[in-house]
Formats: structure tokens, C-alpha cells, sequence
């Protein structure tokens, strides 16, 4: 169901004045127990509630049974499931798909209006896409209408209800709440919950749109992919690909971008600096004009400063540390997922809902761990959650795929002796080493 702002701010102050009563909310919240620890939820967020999870904890795949989060999704067609699994057949989650194809698609459109695949001309149009045009809900009508001179809002699988805001991302959001039945995630449980406000999307008005009147001399357009296809988020990258490519079909069998075909060229961002600085070098020397990603917000981070030397447009489908809205990036970085000041709301809503006494927060130690972290903390205590039932913990992810797994010993045994009741896993597949030391240290997990 779509759950309004106003609803889910009326269930948190609800839900603060039970815990700070009765301390129960819902009728799903945890058992008491007269001796021994609490049981634990386990509550997880966009870089682990995935079907692929499961796998990163082996034989021990049974301990996610139960486990509850959040994640930024927009309910999608079945139709646009179908053409994501077109692209690949083995696919078995969507986060992000929506995002990364409506990142390509917008950029294809701003080179469109642009009349030119200069990268800072591209990024002068992009937030003027999605804003105050003619609605268009098709790459082939929004092209359609680009070509003709005239400005569009572009309606997509992800940008639904309100464009960008001015600092180059989506001004509204919608929010999945996932369920770990056994091993899969239940899709029958999964609840939509919407974020943001309309009223944010700029008003700008972008340079006026060139009417196309034959090939532009310095098409055709070159996208290159700045994915996660190895390290710690290589389990996001399916979708992330497949939205990325099937977008770029689109495109082309809709005659292209200036009178000419689209280029995609993949890359790696390997969930590491080291990694995607090579290959955004790599994509420079190629001449491409806008690079898709980085995976990880603390990626992006790292190789901006590289992008906007070089004149770059980057473009992330699922970045979302709510720092990145107020970096510098000289006008040159825009995403498609929401910033985390919203997620840490829809995680505080789900996880009080629940009713637990003690919370702790456990989070990769970068700038997407750190920042949801404090996003959620900071919507729990505004809900009435006080400090001394919060926990706040993090770990330092491998540096490399080579490097040993995250020892999370000492802080399972904090967690146990804290006697919390939810614990929240804020990070990618290295976080399953926090579930199998909660575990290993007597933790009594719920499912």
C-alpha cells in the first residue's frame, strides 16, 4: 500500500508514545522473555535486502528468516520485469534497475535537447528534463518531442511523481518494506511507502531546446558504465546492468540520440577507488560523455573530483548518502535514487512499528554506513527513542576481495550484553559477517 507522510508521521508519534508507555507497537513486535537475552529482529536497507543475500552466509543462509527492510523501489510493471529479464534471463532482483535505466534515459534526452553530446551542455538540460515540459512517459515519445524542439517532463519507471530538485536528484521517493520469508523475499509482504515533497522540484527553467535538423556533427552519444561488477555490492549488479542496457535498446530502436545510436560501453567500479578511478580514466580516454554510476556513494565520492576535471557527467542510479546533495561537483553530478534523510524515515517507521525496547544500529564505516546511521538515529529520537536505547556501532568493510572478512566479535558481544531487541545491518554483502557473529555469540535471532 502507499502510505502518505502524514500517515506515517501520525504512526511515529504513535508509536513514540507506546514505547514510551507500554512499549509495544503493532501486534508483530518481540516477545518477552523472562530470562535469558531478547530475542533480535534483524532490520536491513537497500545494499543487503536482496534475494542474493542469503548466499553471502552459505550454510547458514536460514538465519535472514525473518528479516525486515527498506529499500528505495518504485512498484514496477510486469511488462518492464519482463524486458529487464530480456536483457538477463537469470535475473532475480530489481533494486535499482528502474533508477539505472531512467538515469540513461534522461541523459539521452538533456544530449537530445542539447542539440550536442558536450557533457556540460548535457548537464545543463537534465533537471529540465524531468521538469515543467510536456509529460511524455516513453524514451520514444520523449524523443519524439525532443527532437522537435519542445520541452518535456519525463514520466518514467522511477520518476513518478515529481522531477529533480535543483541540486540534480528526485525530489520525491518511494520506498519498498521487504520481508525475508525463509531464504526469498516475500513480494506478497512487500508494503509501498512514498517520501518527499513535490514542492521541491525546480522551477528552473533550462536552456531552450534545440530542434534537430539532421545529425549533430559530434554524435553519436557514448554512456560508460561505472558499476559494481565485483566487490562488496557485486550482488546489486544485475539490475543495475540490465536497466542500463535495456534503456539504451529503448534508445536506439527509437532512432537513437541526434540522428545517431547510442553507445554503452560496461565498467567496473569494484566497490572500490582504486578500481573505478582506472576505469573512469579508461572511459575518458574513450570519449564518453556521461558515466552511469558509481554503485557505492562513497565511490562516487572518491572519483568526482576525477569526472569534473575531466569535464564528465556523472550520473548514479544508486547513490543515496545524503551528503552528495550539497558536494561540489561544478554542476556535473546528478543520481536517481533518493538521498538517505528520506530511507532513514521509512527504516525508523518500520523498525518501531515492531515495538522494540533497545535498538542497535550497525553500519560499514563510509560515507553511506555513517550517514543512514545517523539519519535513522536522528528519526528515532525524534519519535521519542532515548539515546540510552540506542546503540550505534560500525565496522570497517574488506578493502579488497582478497582481504579477510569483517571481524565482528567484540561488537556482537556489545550487542548481547546491550540485550537490544532489533538490530539494523546498514551495509552490502560483507554485512552477513555481522548476522553469523550475532549468531556464533549466542544471540537468539527472531524469525
Amino acid at each position: 500500500m502507499l502510505v502518505t507522510r502524514g500517515s506515517r508521521a501520525g504512526a511515529l508519534v504513535a508509536c513514540a508514545a507506546l514505547l514510551l508507555g507500554a512499549g509495544a507497537c503493532g501486534t508483530d513486535g518481540p516477545e518477552e522473555e523472562k530470562s535469558g537475552p531478547p530475542q533480535v529482529r534483524l532490520y536491513g536497507t537497500d545494499g543487503n535486502m536482496l534475494n542474493s543475500y542469503p548466499a553471502e552466509l552459505k550454510e547458514r543462509a536460514d538465519l535472514v528468516d525473518g528479516m525486515k527492510g527498506t529499500t528505495p523501489l518504485t512498484p514496477l510493471p510486469e511488462d518492464f520485469k519482463k524486458r529487464l529479464r530480456s536483457v538477463d534471463p537469470k535475473l532475480t532482483d530489481f533494486l535499482y534497475a528502474a533508477e539505472s535505466y531512467d538515469a540513461v534515459a534522461i541523459s539521452a534526452l538533456a544530449a537530445q535537447l542539447a542539440g550536442t553530446t558536450n557533457p556540460r551542455a548535457i548537464a545543463k538540460q537534465i533537471v529540465g528534463v524531468t521538469n515543467n515540459g510536456q509529460r511524455c512517459e516513453t524514451v520514444s515519445a520523449c524523443l519524439r518531442l525532443a527532437r522537435e524542439g519542445r520541452d518535456i517532463e519525463y514520466r518514467s519507471v522511477s520518476v513518478t511523481r515529481a522531477g529533480f530538485t535543483d541540486a540534480g536528484e528526485p525530489a520525491t521517493a518511494s520506498y519498498g518494506t521487504l520481508h525475508f520469508d525463509g531464504q526469498q523475499l516475500n513480494d506478497a509482504k512487500t508494503e509501498f511507502v512514498g517520501a518527499g515533497d513535490e514542492s521541491a522540484a525546480s522551477t528552473t527553467a533550462p536552456p531552450k531546446p534545440k530542434k534537430q535538423r539532421g545529425p549533430a556533427e559530434d554524435a553519436p552519444l557514448v554512456l560508460g558504465g561505472l558499476l559494481p561488477q565485483t566487490g562488496d555490492l557485486a550482488l546489486a549488479n544485475p539490475p543495475l546492468a540490465a536497466g542500463a542496457v535495456l534503456a539504451v535498446r529503448d534508445l536506439n530502436a527509437a532512432g537513437g540520440v541526434l540522428g545517431k545510436p547510442v553507445t554503452w560501453i560496461p565498467g567496473d567500479d569494484g566497490t572500490n577507488p582504486a578500481i573505478a578511478k582506472a576505469t573512469v580514466k579508461k572511459h575518458v580516454q574513450a570519449g564518453v560523455h556521461v558515466i552511469i554510476g558509481a554503485g557505492a556513494s562513497s565511490i562516487s565520492s572518491a572519483v568526482l573530483p576525477d569526472v569534473v576535471a575531466a569535464g564528465r557527467v556523472l550520473f548514479s542510479p544508486s547513490n543515496t548518502d545524503a551528503g552528495l546533495t550539497t558536494v561540489d561537483d561544478k554542476g556535473l553530478y546528478f543520481r536517481t535514487a533518493p538521498p538517505d534523510s528520506l530511507q532513514g524515515r521509512a527504516l525508523a517507521d518500520v523498525i518501531l512499528r515492531d515495538g522494540p525496547h533497545k535498538i542497535a544500529l550497525v553500519a560499514r564505516k563510509d560515507s553511506y554506513g555513517e550517514g543512514l546511521q545517523e539519519s535513522v538515529r536522528a528519526e528515532l529520537e525524534r519519535a521519542g527513542m532515548g539515546a540510552d536505547r540506542l546503540k550505534l556501532l560500525t565496522y570497517d568493510p574488506p578493502a579488497d576481495a582478497k582481504a579477510p572478512p569483517v571481524d565482528f566479535t567484540a561488537g556482537a558481544q556489545e550487542i548481547k550484553a546491550f540485550e537490544a531487541e532489533a538490530v539494523l545491518l546498514i551495509g552490502f554483502a560483507e554485512s552477513a559477517a555481522v548476522i553469523r557473529a550475532l549468531a556464533d555469540a549466542g544471540v537468539p535471532i527472531r524469525h
